[in-house]
């Protein structure tokens, strides 16, 4: 393999991640659209291959064939907003520190700053909510050091995401986000590895980007 074709095949996987990233943050910023279900009930999924990331996007496949949109846009009103709150609260300062608007977030929101993405004034929840930090990631990924996406993990999803998944997936009126919570599940299972292979390479100083 030439140096050209390495860095082809990297940039490759990388996109890859940054487009997963991109459709969870889809997914839970708001219900999706007939456009995206059917997206989704028509992927190509390799049948010979069980490993369980293919399985998960297998699961993600059949519920979106399954479930309606007016179906779905109710389960992500009842899973994510409710009466004053759904049953799962999608924001890092919760899990991780009991509360909302706390210190966890006005950390986030200097990290935020120092590498230049601005707040649109369109968005009214916080910047910790799950799908705000997919986001984030997606573009590191395509346009940041290593050393950054490393860091910002690290910081801001690394400690808590797991636990949401968990809870998505065992939530009361989860269906088609069950499957959802599966596939990001399975996902950040290997973006463990993948940035557990960067420590290693890339030694980063704790609280820092």
């Amino acid at each position: 393999m030439t140096e050209q074709q390495h860095h082809r095949v990297v940039s490759e996987i990388q996109q890859f991640r940054a487009d997963i990233y991109q459709l969870l943050a889809g997914l839970l910023r708001d219900a999706p659209s007939q456009d995206l279900l059917d997206f989704l009930g028509n992927l190509e999924v390799n049948s010979d291959d069980d490993g369980e990331m293919v399985k998960a996007w297998s699961s993600l496949k059949l519920a979106a064939q399954t479930y309606s949109v007016e179906t779905v846009t109710q389960e992500y009103t009842d899973l994510f907003i409710g009466l004053g709150h759904g049953e799962v609260i999608p924001y890092a300062s919760w899990y991780m520190t009991g509360t909302l608007m706390d210190t966890q977030l006005v950390q986030l929101r200097q990290d935020l700053v120092r590498l230049g993405f601005a707040r649109e004034d369109a968005v009214k929840e916080p910047e910790d909510h799950i799908a705000a930090l997919c986001e984030v990631m997606s573009v590191l990924l395509l346009e940041n050091p290593q050393h950054v996406q490393l860091s910002f993990w690290q910081k801001h999803l690394k400690p808590w995401a797991d636990r949401l998944w968990s809870d998505l997936a065992n939530a009361q009126g989860a269906a088609f986000y069950a499957a959802v919570a599966h596939l990001a599940e399975q996902f950040f299972i290997q973006e463990k590895d993948e940035f557990a292979a960067l420590t290693l390479e890339t030694p980063v100083q704790e609280g820092t980007l």
